[in-house]
């Protein structure tokens, strides 16, 4: 991830907890973003936040001091995210784990295969 760039969304689930905050201030949540670095918020945590059962939802929320309705659009986000990603609607990139020499051939494996990008995404209807 560059410096200051906003992070990609069909990346997510591999961002830094710095590039979380970026994320953070791009959906208006930005008063948060301090608490999720402090928590090591990152994209795997975020990913897993679908399976968590209501106990835990409820432990994130006094850990990290969020009101309600700004955790309702933290999720509402990460689901536009994941439903982008599955209709194949984000922009595909190397990730920034993968050598520079390899750009080409995940491009194209990557274009070819989308759902193989994203299967970890556990989208619920």
């Amino acid at each position: 991830m560059n410096k200051g760039q906003s992070p990609e969304p069909l990346d997510f689930f591999i961002w830094t907890v710095e590039d979380v905050g970026m994320w953070l201030e791009t959906i208006n949540l930005g008063s948060y973003r301090q608490i999720f670095k402090e928590n090591g918020v990152n994209g795997e945590y975020l990913e897993g936040m679908s399976m968590f059962t209501t106990e835990q939802i409820l432990r994130f929320i006094r850990r990290c001091h969020m009101k309600w309705g700004d955790f309702i659009t933290l999720c509402k986000e990460l689901r536009r995210i994941k439903v982008a990603c599955l209709k194949g609607e984000q922009k595909v990139r190397r990730p920034w784990w993968a050598p520079a020499c390899l750009s080409t051939v995940f491009l194209k494996v990557a274009k070819s295969n989308r759902q193989s990008r994203v299967v970890s995404l556990k989208l619920e209807p």
